[in-house]
């Protein structure tokens, strides 16, 4: 039995808001009881303590759009790279580290990724990889890594056509077994989807091969309309139809896909969206770091769409998300008054059911019997705090940085801004030697 106490605890749960002064009781990989401090103390006196020492005690969060194979990218400058628009920004930069990650690259930037996911008081990751150096077990290696460091993760390949038949074969055959893997498993802690890049990279032959591979086993997580470029492909090259007509031709969409951005979809394209049950994913930092536009995620939320929230790497920290979706809508909409709603349904709602949808289990609430995934958050007040303004302190307040304590499915990982589920000394060593020799190859020379 581990107790988390001596906190201000915030559950997310309509029945039972807010504890002024309150404890989670963990048994195994659930939550045993939440309720007031002392009371908690008295009846579980064995248990292992974990202090909030007076700090926010609260459900870990969800990134339902992220990029391992980015995890070595920061501080990486590229001779040459020197993009103009969205395109150039893949070819000159993200593709070439794809194109150059082995799977030691690939194990290295998933502790990278997972580690400051952890630090950020995010315990549940949806990723989208690719590694087109060395495809074959990629997402095993993935596994691998989350296995050993102890996060909740959803990973697929990114499908794609644009090195060639042989490539986009493999990654077809790696997205199919994971997938078949993780089904088999069902271990709660790893599930899969079927990865697609964006339908510019896609061809109908492939769309097919990739609706034929998966039969039906799990969702699609596919980029749509981030850029121009899926509308120009679809509608000069594809047959004069938009991106969203042609993964419903082939039986792409549906209750349980995710489309990452769709910040150039139309009218006709959100109804399709909506009839078939679709998810989205919004990623606001890094549409404007791509300066690619502001997805209408008010008009989406006005039609019933379920979108979520990510962080397409560009952060690993949620809460610096829901800061700049707000900013972003407001700006666009030149409406100081927006969005405030659609942002916290993002984060604390959406995202935790795409969770509980794919790992099988209540994620995302602190009440008994969900998944034991508690985050503290060291948060010294100096106005008042209550169950009447939290998400506004959550907006104006936290950061992934409050976080001084992560515990995923009942384990602590992450005590008091220190890992002690395993050596990270040892880890960030061994990931330096990789992100060295990906950055010798890629500048031609030695780091």
């Amino acid at each position: 039995m581990l107790l988390v106490t001596n906190g201000r605890v915030i559950t997310r749960d309509a029945d039972n808001a807010y504890l002024e002064n309150g404890a989670v009781a963990i048994d195994g990989e659930k939550i045993a009881e939440v309720g007031d401090a002392t009371a908690l103390a008295g009846k579980y006196p064995e248990a292992e303590v974990v202090d909030a020492r007076g700090g926010v005690i609260m459900p870990g969060l969800v990134n339902c759009h992220t990029h391992i194979y980015s995890g070595l990218a920061r501080g990486l400058s590229i001779k040459g790279c020197n993009p103009t628009n969205f395109l150039e920004n893949l070819e000159q930069q993200w593709w070439k580290i794809d194109d150059n990650l082995t799977l030691d690259g690939t194990r290295a930037s998933a502790y990278a990724t997972v580690l400051d996911s952890l630090r950020d008081g995010v315990t549940t990751i949806f990723d989208h990889h690719a590694s087109f150096c060395e495809i074959p077990g990629s997402l095993f290696a993935i596994k691998d890594v989350c296995e050993e460091t102890g996060i909740r993760a959803c990973l697929c390949y990114e499908t794609s056509d644009r090195r060639g038949d042989e490539k986009r074969d493999q990654s077809i055959a790696e997205n199919a077994e994971f997938a078949q893997w993780a089904a088999k498993q069902d271990s709660g802690m790893i599930a899969a989807m079927f990865g697609g890049h964006a339908t510019f990279t896609l061809s109908d032959e492939t769309m097919d091969k990739m609706a034929e591979a998966n039969d039906g086993l799990t969702g699609f997580h596919i980029h749509v309309c981030e850029g121009m470029n899926d509308v120009w492909d679809s509608r000069l090259n594809r047959g004069g139809i938009s991106p969203i007509e042609r993964l419903l031709q082939h039986d792409l969409l549906g209750p349980r896909t995710m489309l990452g951005h769709c910040i150039h979809v139309t009218p006709a394209e959100m109804d399709i969206i909506k009839e078939t049950g679709t998810h989205i994913v919004n990623n606001p930092e890094s549409n404007m770091g791509n300066a690619v536009g502001c997805a209408p995620v008010l008009e989406f939320f006005r039609r019933g769409i379920p979108v979520h929230m990510g962080t397409d790497a560009y952060t690993h920290d949620m809460l610096e998300s829901l800061k700049v979706f707000l900013i972003i809508q407001r700006h666009n909409a030149a409406m100081p008054n927006v969005g405030w709603v659609e942002a916290m349904t993002m984060l604390f709602q959406n995202n935790p059911a795409m969770a509980s949808e794919y790992f099988g289990r209540e994620i995302g609430v602190l009440r008994p019997g969900a998944a034991a995934d508690v985050i503290v958050m060291d948060y010294p007040v100096f106005t008042p705090f209550s169950d009447e303004n939290i998400d506004g302190h959550m907006l104006f307040g936290m950061m992934g940085k409050n976080c001084r304590t992560t515990i995923v499915n009942g384990k602590v990982l992450y005590k008091d801004r220190e890992f002690v589920a395993f050596d990270e000394e040892r880890i960030n060593a061994w990931t330096l030697e990789q992100s060295k020799l990906l950055w010798g190859t890629l500048n031609e020379r030695t780091y």
